[in-house]
């Protein structure tokens, strides 16, 4: 599974990212964090565009797991 870090960065880059990393990669992908606001905004796109999402913390930030 593909994983992108996006952590130390604020939104919208890591929707941006997300967006981009989905589009070679429609099965899915983990996307690290640790912007509250991105926590909120990147598993709301996902969502937005027909997939699963799901938030865990981890090491003081949030991996959000993106599903078809």
């Amino acid at each position: 599974m593909v994983e992108i870090d996006c952590r130390g960065l604020s939104c919208p880059e890591p929707v941006i990212k997300t967006k981009k990393t989905l589009k070679d990669n429609p099965e899915g992908l983990d996307v690290l964090v640790d912007d509250r606001a991105a926590r909120e905004n990147v598993p709301r796109y996902a969502e937005a565009v027909g997939y699963k999402a799901s938030v865990s913390e981890e090491g003081g930030g949030w991996r959000v797991k993106i599903r078809k």
